[in-house]
């Protein structure tokens, strides 16, 4: 199984990682090799999420996320998007964005002779925009797991007495938009508080209806399971399986910004981020994912969803202090670590001491002959 998961990905590992070389040499390797590595480090909390829905789909939807979602992730996100972003910003057609990308000015400077801005300047400078839309959205997305009420509790002292605050409607928009307001006021720049504001209201605005149109297609139904066996949930087909795709895009793209702007710390080589964060990364967080559905890994080790959420919301809280404060991207991808680690181990924990439990209960449960 885990060849036939990740052997896709390694193919394509090495076939990056051969073209950079072609492209740059052994200095182009290096940097692909960087950028992938820095990219599953930061994205494997998106791979966790990206399960628990993905594990609601049929297995045609799922094969499209595997084909189509990535096409989506590797040109998409991380080759079009930042020369959109400087498309827009710029007042530049694609051809030159392009163009000004693959020519940076001499020893990296941050401007040309003649004044102008570097492909790299430029999309630093949008950054406030960027992280403000992520940050509201993936801050939707945690709050909403955090406020919501569940059978099973990770950091039980903090998450019962939020999921008893979350029964207050909306409270989720409250506390977002409340942080939105903060981070523009006190973080942003003067000249950047309206576009944060905006952007940041957008990301809001997304999150709530990518959300909702899923929530409206999605009905738990249950079927019996083989030879009257336990029942099972049926796997999401059409429009519903559509919207799941589309918001599983939407928080691909939003786990992105962080990643494709921390690439520029590396490289501003548009191939290169490319090929390193799309082709290596982008495809082994999606057979992370898979390989967590296909091994039932979320069922087995119960509060891996909780650290996954929690880590959520640390990327969320860096990605709208960064706004105002440099945050490094190694802290980003530490913390992400830390929580899906620490969620691990508390997973195993709890099943060990649950097989005693499940032993003496049968124990007991059996005939007494």
């Amino acid at each position: 199984m885990i060849t036939r998961i990740f052997g896709l990905s390694i193919v394509i590992t090495v076939f990056s990682l051969v073209v950079a070389y072609l492209y740059g040499g052994l200095t182009a390797l290096a940097l692909c090799a960087i950028l992938g590595i820095l990219e599953v480090s930061l994205s494997f909390d998106n791979a966790v999420i990206n399960a628990t829905v993905l594990e609601r789909m049929s297995e045609f939807w799922q094969r499209i996320f595997l084909t189509v979602g990535v096409l989506i992730a590797v040109f998409g996100m991380r080759l079009v998007f930042p020369l959109a972003i400087v498309w827009v910003t710029a007042g530049l057609n694609p051809v030159e964005a392009f163009d000004l990308a693959l020519n940076p000015p001499a020893d990296d400077a941050a401007y040309f002779p003649d004044g102008s801005a570097s492909y790299e300047t430029l999309l630093t400078d949008a950054h406030p925009q960027i992280a403000a839309f992520g940050g509201m959205f993936l801050a939707m997305l945690f709050l909403n797991f955090i406020f919501e009420d569940r059978e099973i509790t990770w950091l039980s002292w903090l998450e019962k007495p939020l999921a008893k605050a979350g029964k207050l409607d909306m409270l989720a928009v409250v506390v977002a938009g409340t942080g939105l307001v903060l981070v523009a006021e006190f973080l942003a720049d003067a000249d950047d508080r309206s576009t944060v504001l905006v952007s940041g209201l957008l990301g809001l605005i997304v999150y709530i209806l990518v959300d909702g149109l899923g929530s409206m297609f999605h009905t738990e139904e249950f079927e019996e399971g083989p030879q009257g066996g336990p029942s099972t949930l049926v796997k999401a087909t059409g429009k519903a399986a559509f919207f799941l795709f589309l918001y599983l895009e939407v928080l691909d793209a939003s786990f992105s910004f962080d990643g494709v702007i921390g690439a520029f710390a590396i490289t501003s080589d548009p191939i290169i981020i490319a090929l390193g964060l799309g082709l290596i990364g982008a495809m082994f967080v999606r057979s992370i994912t898979v390989y967590l559905v296909r091994q039932g890994t979320l069922s087995d080790y119960v509060y891996l969803e909780h650290g996954a959420h929690w880590a959520i919301g640390a990327l969320a809280t860096i990605l709208l202090v960064s706004i105002g404060v440099h945050v490094d991207e190694l802290i980003t991808g530490l913390i992400g670590v830390a929580f899906i680690g620490a969620a691990l181990v508390s997973s195993v924990m709890r099943n060990r001491k649950a097989e005693p439990d499940a032993v003496e209960d049968a124990k007991e449960s059996a005939p007494v002959s």
